[in-house]
C-alpha cells in the first residue's frame, strides 16, 4: 500500500487524494503536521524541505508530488 505524506492546507494533496481514489488505488494519509516522525521522513527524501505530497511505495522507494500516471506507472513497475 501507498503511503502519502500530506498537510490538511495542500491543495496537490487534495487533487492527487481524489485520483487515487478515482483510480481505486489504495493509500495511507499521514499529517506531518501531526506526526514529528513522518516530518522527518519527508525532510529526509526532500533535501530537507517538507515539500508534499510525497509517496512512499511498498518498496520504498518515494516521489514528490508526483502525477497520478507517474504514481501507477511506478506500481506497475514494482508488480511486473
Amino acid at each position: 500500500m501507498l503511503t502519502m505524506y500530506s498537510t490538511n492546507w495542500c491543495g496537490y494533496c487534495h487533487r492527487l487524494k481524489s485520483q487515487l481514489d478515482r483510480e481505486s488505488i489504495g493509500y495511507e494519509v499521514v499529517d506531518i503536521e501531526r506526526d514529528p516522525a513522518a516530518a522527518q521522513y519527508v525532510m529526509s527524501v526532500n533535501g530537507g524541505n517538507q515539500t508534499v505530497p510525497t509517496v512512499r511505495f511498498p518498496d520504498g522507494s518515494a516521489m514528490t508530488n508526483p502525477s497520478i500516471i507517474e504514481v501507477k506507472d511506478r506500481l506497475a513497475a514494482l508488480s511486473g
